[in-house]
C-alpha cells in the first residue's frame, strides 16, 4: 500500500513504518525517518515542531521510490548516498564499502593511543590502506588536527569519492591518495596505519544480509576461504612502512582476533604493549587488534 496522498509529514512517516516492520526489517522506525526527513527537507526538529507539514508532489514520489529502495532492501544510506561516521557525514558509492558503528571503535583505539602519548597535537603521518570511502584516514585527520596523511586502494572509482569526501570536510590539502594494492608502492615510516580490510571467508558471503551482500562491492568483503587473506599480505610488507614508536590498527571480524595476532607478531611485529593490543565494541567483542614495531 503506498502512502496516502498529500498526507502530513508525521502521518507519512508512520504509514512508511508500518510497512518497513511488516516487512520484518530491523529498524522500521528510524529508517522511516531518514528518509521522511530526506524527502521533504525538513529536519528532525522541524518535524516534531510541525508534524502536519504536506508530502505531496515530487516530494511524495520521492519518498516512494526510496520506500520501494528499501522494501527491496537496499540500505538506507545506499539510498541517501551518504553515511555519518564519527559526528561527520561522508558520501557513499558503488565502489566504497558502506561504513559500519563498529569501524568507530579503530577510530577509538587511535585517538586513545595519540592521547595517551601526548601526541593529540602532533604532525604525525597516517597510512589508511584499503582507504575506501577515507572515512579513516580522513576522521583521523579531522580529529588530529596537524596530522598528514595517504590513502590507498586499488579502485579508483573509490578514491574518487575518498577525494570528494575530503573535499567537503575541507581537508585535501593534508592527504594524497594512492592506487595501489595494500601496501605496494608505498616509502617513508608512517606513525599510524589503520586499515579494515576484507575479512570475510569466501564462503560465507552467500549468506551475508541482503543489504550487505547485494551493495557492498564484493572485493571490500571477501577475505579468502579463511577470511584472513588480506592480513597476511599486509603482514609481509607494513613492518618497513611503520615508524619505531608508531601503532598499527586493524579491525578484525569475530573470533579471529587470536589468528591476526600470530600472523603479525610471525612477520616480526608485536601486540602494541601501551594499548593491551587489543580494544573491543559495544557490543564486547574485539574489533581492533594494533601493533608496534618490534625493534
Amino acid at each position: 500500500m503506498n502512502i496516502a496522498p498529500e498526507v502530513g509529514a508525521g502521518e507519512a512517516l508512520r504509514q512508511l513504518a508500518r510497512r518497513f516492520a511488516a516487512a520484518g526489517l530491523a529498524s522500521p522506525d528510524l529508517d522511516a525517518r531518514l528518509m521522511v526527513l530526506a524527502a521533504t527537507g525538513l529536519s528532525h526538529a522541524a518535524l516534531i515542531a510541525a508534524p502536519q507539514t504536506v508530502v505531496a508532489g515530487e516530494r511524495l514520489r520521492d519518498l516512494e521510490a526510496m520506500a520501494e529502495r528499501r522494501l527491496a532492501r537496499q540500505p538506507v544510506s545506499r539510498i541517501l548516498g551518504k553515511r555519518e561516521f564519527y559526528g561527520r557525514e561522508f558520501a557513499l558509492s558503488d565502489n566504497t564499502l558502506d561504513p559500519r558503528p563498529d569501524t568507530e571503535t579503530l577510530i577509538d583505539h587511535v585517538l586513545g593511543w595519540a592521547k595517551a602519548t601526548g601526541r593529540s597535537q602532533a604532525p604525525l603521518r597516517v597510512l589508511d590502506l584499503g582507504t575506501g570511502s577515507g572515512i579513516l584516514v580522513l576522521t583521523l585527520l579531522a580529529e588530529l588536527p596537524l596530522a598528514t596523511g595517504i590513502g590507498s586502494d586499488i579502485s579508483s572509482g573509490a578514491l574518487n569519492q575518498a577525494r570528494a569526501n575530503a573535499g567537503m570536510l575541507g581537508i585535501s590539502e593534508r592527504v594524497e591518495w594512492r592506487e595501489a594494492g595494500w601496501c605496494r608502492g608505498l616509502d617513508g615510516r608512517f606513525d599510524v596505519i589503520v586499515s579494515n580490510p576484507p575479512y570475510i571467508p569466501s564462503d560465507d558471503l552467500p549468506g551475508l544480509e541482503p543489504e550487505v551482500r547485494l551493495s557492498d562491492p564484493p572485493v571490500a568483503l571477501d577475505g579468502g576461504a579463511d577470511g584472513l587473506e588480506a592480513y597476511r599480505v599486509i603482514a609481509r610488507d607494513v613492518l618497513p612502512l611503520l615508524a619505531e614508536d608508531g601503532l598499527l590498527g586493524l579491525e578484525v571480524g569475530a573470533g579471529q582476533s587470536e589468528d591476526v595476532q600470530n600472523i603479525f607478531c610471525a612477520a616480526g611485529l608485536r601486540l602494541h604493549p601501551l594499548s593491551g593490543g587489543t580494544h573491543r565494541d559495544l557490543a564486547g567483542r574485539v574489533r581492533v587488534v594494533s601493533f608496534s614495531a618490534a625493534r
